[in-house]
């Protein structure tokens, strides 16, 4: 079986396939004071209380964008499963041209989802991933990377109005009743997720403009991350989503570099 990881910057999310198929998922807080010895026991703990032996588990491939934490993770695996890791990183076989100014400054996670995108549509699409930061990552229709955009997330602006505005309550991230908030947390729920709305509908416009050229007008768009489902019923921009995307993507590029 392999086992992917996934190493946001809040949370890590790994997946077990057995061959193309994903069996198990979990999500574990990024804790980057994490010690090898503690990554170690709870990587073996969930395995073992998914019911899959640790010698079932034969291969792994990480994407992290929290470089202080890849060493552990390698040497967690390697502990905990006797193997080595396959890491995203610039050189390895994507199948996807970077056209990126630099592209050693693209993000493993853009890079994996970017690919599972590609391999899903086939044709020109953007990603716009719900993560700590908002990122909208453009596929050309020859499946090239071509950039995109970054967004803080909804928590941090969340945690931002919270933490700077005195009179301001906490407000859980949860869809509101309307646009016009009848209390305080109503209108700030508003602010922030038809806020978000209206961001990633007009940026999507926006990048399918600029793409628009080359994509013969076609353009899907994706949405992937934790906070994919409370944006996508309001968005008139989004067309699917694909909790699993960046997962499905790290599939795919061990396929591509065994």
């Amino acid at each position: 079986m392999l086992l992917a990881i996934d190493v946001g910057n809040t949370n890590t999310v790994l997946g077990l396939f057995d061959g193309p198929d994903l069996v198990h998922d979990f999500r574990i807080e990024t804790a980057k004071g994490r010690t090898t010895d503690e990554l170690h026991v709870l990587l073996a703990s969930l395995v073992e209380v998914a019911g899959v032996a640790r010698r079932a588990v034969t291969e792994s491939i990480l994407a992290s964008v929290v470089p202080p934490l890849n060493e552990t993770v390698v040497e967690a695996v390697d502990r905990a499963f006797d193997h080595d890791i396959l890491v995203v990183k610039p050189g390895i076989k994507t199948g996807v041209r970077l056209l990126y100014e630099n592209p050693r400054e693209v993000g493993a996670d853009r890079i994996v989802n970017a690919v599972a995108a590609y391999e899903r549509v086939g044709s020109a699409v953007i990603v716009v991933d719900f993560g700590t930061a908002t990122t909208f990552d453009c596929i050309s229709t020859r499946g090239e990377y071509l950039g995109g955009a970054i967004a803080p997330g909804m928590e941090i602006a969340a945690n931002a109005l919270f933490s700077r505005a005195a009179k301001l309550p906490r407000a859980e991230l949860e869809r509101p009743g309307a646009a016009i908030g009848r209390n305080t947390v109503a209108s700030m729920q508003s602010g922030i997720v038809y806020g978000y709305v209206g961001l990633v509908d007009g940026l999507v416009r926006r990048l399918k403009g600029e793409m628009a050229e080359d994509a013969g007008g076609a353009v899907s768009v994706l949405a992937t991350g934790g906070l994919a489902r409370l944006i996508e019923p309001e968005s008139e921009t989004i067309e699917d989503i694909d909790e699993f995307l960046t997962l499905e993507g790290l599939r795919l590029l061990w396929e591509r570099n065994r």
